[in-house]
């Protein structure tokens, strides 16, 4: 059973920055894609972010274009979200995910494992 754990969320004022870890239990992590999704209270589930399964390709939502960053370490089995220049609409609970291939989807249907998601609340 794949597991995922996620870390780094919490409050932080508009304009500020935090840095979400996930980290993975399997030892295949490498050969899959993996998404940041985040989800608004009475709001669907929205994707954030994107990664192959080497770094290679990176997909955002326009909605955090320029000021989100992705990224992985295949050898720490663990994917990053850089978050700079926080908006208060970012308030969401923040979920990693497994892709279902190497590649990387925008829509949760392309994922198969999730973790338990990390709140980040954008206020002052």
């Amino acid at each position: 059973q794949v597991q995922l754990v996620e870390s780094g969320g919490g409050l932080v004022q508009p304009g500020g920055s935090l840095r979400l870890s996930c980290a993975a239990s399997e030892s295949t992590f490498g050969f899959y894609g993996m998404g940041w999704f985040r989800q608004a209270a009475g709001k669907e589930r929205e994707f954030v972010a994107g990664i192959t399964w080497n770094g290679g390709i990176t997909d955002y939502a326009d909605s955090v274009k320029g000021r989100f960053t992705i990224s992985r370490d295949n050898a720490r089995k663990t994917v990053y979200l850089q978050m700079n220049s926080l908006k208060p609409e970012d308030t969401a609970v923040y979920y990693c995910a497994r892709d279902r291939s190497s590649g990387v989807h925008r829509t949760t249907l392309g994922y198969d494992y999730w973790g338990q998601g990390t709140q980040v609340t954008v206020s002052s």
